[in-house]
């Protein structure tokens, strides 16, 4: 007669017990070297514990379909032989024998918000354990009552596999021997309603590809080939070094290329360009590809539309073989409502803000981390940690940074709740951010940490020791705003509004910018970068040349989104490809041509890059007489050598235009972008502009054109 309450072994027999491993398994019985041993077998006619040493105790069903017999002598792995009316006996290690994989430590860390591998702990994992092999599961649930693993190796019945609590820390975990890689598989989480909910694995590393939306047990066999790189990285600082970036959606940059794919062809064309980075849109998993991959449901697995996680590493190693970085999008700061993934995770709000006022981003229809908690806090910090550490990344582009800094962001008076100084400050976001920076780049010397933020906060790129936000580099909103503007209008008036042009030297060194011409600004009805200028085809192209040397000239680091390299007419579309036939035009090709010009002669010059947050290292100059179309200014390095940028914003070209330079002698005119060669009208300099002893020069400005001169020491 066994001593286990039938209300127990209903419970079992049910997999609604939370501690399951108590009761079933292997345990100690009442005399010395005397076990007890209970199984689970629903419908069995006989089941019998086969020992290591080859004991075989035979086990008498208690009810429910449990199991249970006595055996004496050492403890040691047995397995489960188990008899059916019908078929052959089936043989298995019984799930309930193993220990935790999760230790004590791991727990702790877990409860404080600091365990910087998450990801080794929980998730799912292929390892050997107790002298099997099979595969981990843990999961964060602490409002569930019961936690089952569900997928298509049990048929989607988790009754027999139901998960023990690890205490107050809210872990649930087991170890199921027999299970590898390619298993599909789901959390099913008894709420404290009674009622069950399947979930995906929060921190699986792979997905089933969308629509569907099992995790996917995953198990990495990569070896990287960029020690050199990595090296090469901790050894610098972006700030100091040329980036110049490519923004990339690789499900409509070349359609139907999956990550392997798109690795020759990608490395191919951004050498062939002259970028220096990369930037993909996010590649964290999301069930809905017209979120571009901004509404994350799977933040610790690559999407799977384009392959798996090795592949991604393949890709990644080959951009850095080609001396090319790669940044990645991150969006910690909302995820989708969809009932699978993270939302109400056990029943209750977990991963979001119980308060709406704080946890629901109504115009996106998404909901917003709780901060404060510290183990979500841990989850998004690890997994910033994760994409350096497993995939290698150089960057992270932190979106929308302003909607966590405030809490009435996108919020009418008396929907938002201030901070507890009265503020509107989001308090516990900013301590995420802090946290999220300071320890990458403890973590991972030489990376990038990047800002997607579109207001004044002080201090983005201020270190967190003197109280700043402390990423790496701060996207210029303000200025992509102003410029966008300003370039729309038609040159005959512009000279009116020459200060949209030139505020953005009053605070160009007051962060680490980026200037952004990203995927942003060629949607939901702005065009593209090319119907943004004014006049005919010859004007437009002339302007995008003109806007794009001023760009990659002014202080600050460039990113531009792809088609825009070669004028892409059309607005972009994510159901679709670039429009790559523009190139069979001479003009357009042109186009894309003087792009890879403009990286080359920006990346030969450090007075373009080298202090590009130092004010001291940039002056404006002009001439005798002030002309509002025409922005120029020096660019200096520490070496001493200076180049001058002038652009003409108007339509007719400047002759014997007079302009004061830092520097007499001989100026080295080593970018026009009006040359012929280019498709532009070839009004120049013949190479070189000579002053006088006071550094006054007579220079020939192009219409809508601009001029790199590089001082001839």
């Amino acid at each position: 007669m066994s001593s286990v309450d039938s209300t127990v072994l209903a419970a079992l027999a049910e997999g609604t017990h939370h501690s399951p491993h108590d009761i079933l398994g292997m345990h100690a019985g009442e005399g010395a070297d005397s076990w007890v041993v209970r199984a689970r077998r629903p419908l069995a006619e006989s089941v019998t514990a086969v020992f290591g040493d080859g004991r075989r105790v035979s086990l008498a069903h208690l009810e429910s379909g449990i199991w249970e017999g006595s055996v004496a002598g050492e403890y040691m792995p047995y397995q489960l032989v188990s008899t059916y009316r019908e078929g052959p006996a089936h043989v298995a290690d019984d799930p309930y024998r193993f220990t935790p994989t999760v230790g004590e430590l791991d727990l702790h860390l877990i409860r404080e918000g600091r365990h910087e591998k998450l990801w080794e702990v929980l998730g799912s994992h292929v390892r050997r354990h107790g002298g099997a092999a099979g595969t981990s599961f843990a999961v964060w649930a602490p409002n569930a009552r019961a936690v089952r693993v569900v997928g298509d190796h049990n048929g989607w019945d988790g009754r027999g596999q139901a998960m023990r609590s690890m205490g107050s820390s809210g872990v649930w975990e087991i170890f199921l021997p027999g299970i590898g890689a390619g298993t599909a598989y789901k959390y099913e989480i008894l709420t404290a309603n009674d009622g069950w909910i399947m979930k995906a694995d929060p921190m699986a590393r792979l997905a089933e590809v969308p629509p569907a939306t099992a995790s996917v047990v995953t198990d990495s066999e990569y070896v990287w080939q960029d020690d050199e790189w990595i090296a090469e990285r901790a050894r610098t600082q972006p700030v100091d070094r040329p980036m110049s970036v490519y923004e990339l959606h690789l499900g409509s940059w070349r359609p139907g290329l999956g990550y392997r794919d798109a690795a020759d062809p990608l490395v191919e064309y951004l050498t062939a360009q002259g970028f220096t980075h990369v930037e993909f849109l996010p590649l964290a998993e999301h069930p809905f590809g017209g979120s571009w991959g901004y509404q994350v449901s799977g933040y610790y697995a690559p999407t799977s539309r384009f392959g798996g996680p090795d592949d991604l590493r393949y890709l990644i190693d080959r951009l850095h073989a080609a001396g090319i970085g790669v940044i990645m999008d991150w969006v910690p700061g909302h995820f989708p409502k969809d009932a699978f993934a993270l939302a109400r995770f056990d029943g209750q709000p977990l991963y979001e803000h119980p308060d709406p006022r704080r946890g629901e981003h109504r115009d996106w229809g998404t909901l917003i981390f709780d901060y404060g908690r510290n183990e979500v806090r841990n989850f998004l910090v690890a997994n910033a940690l994760y994409w350096f550490e497993e995939f290698h990344v150089d960057g992270l582009r932190v979106d929308a940074v302003a909607s966590m800094l405030y809490l009435d962001y996108s919020r009418d008076a008396g929907e938002w709740e201030p901070n507890v100084h009265g503020g509107r400050e989001n308090l516990e976001a900013i301590r995420f951010l802090q946290e999220t920076n300071a320890t990458v780049y403890k973590t991972f010397p030489g990376v990038a940490m990047i800002a997607e933020e579109s207001t004044s906060f002080p201090g983005v790129t201020a270190p967190t020791s003197a109280g700043g936000l402390g990423f790496g580099f701060k996207w210029n909103m303000g200025w992509m705003n102003d410029t966008l503007v300003y370039i729309a209008r038609d040159p005959m008036y512009r000279s009116h509004h020459e200060g949209e042009l030139s505020f953005s030297f009053v605070y160009a060194f007051t962060e680490n910018f980026v200037l952004p011409i990203s995927h942003d600004e060629v949607v939901h009805g702005k065009g593209s970068l090319f119907t943004r200028m004014p006049g005919d085809h010859w004007q437009k192209l002339a302007g995008m040349r003109l806007f794009l040397s001023y760009m990659w000239g002014h202080p600050g680091k460039q990113l531009l989104f792809m088609g825009q390299e070669f004028g892409q007419m059309s607005e972009w579309s994510e159901g679709r490809g670039l429009d790559w036939w523009l190139l069979d035009q001479p003009s357009h090709r042109q186009l894309q041509d003087f792009v890879a010009a403009l990286n080359a002669a920006y990346r030969a010059q450090p007075a373009l890059w080298a202090r590009d947050s130092d004010g001291g290292a940039f002056d404006r100059i002009g001439g005798p007489v002030w002309n509002p179309n025409v922005s120029a200014f020096v660019r200096r390095d520490g070496a001493g050598d200076t180049v001058a940028i002038v652009c003409n914003f108007s339509g007719v070209p400047l002759t014997d235009f007079a302009l004061d330079l830092p520097a007499a002698g001989t100026w080295a005119e080593i970018l026009n972008s009006d040359a012929s060669e280019y498709g532009g009208s070839g009004v120049g300099n013949f190479g070189s502009v000579q002053t006088d002893a006071e550094g006054r020069a007579r220079v020939s400005v192009p219409p809508l054109g601009a001029l790199w001169l590089r001082h001839e020491s």
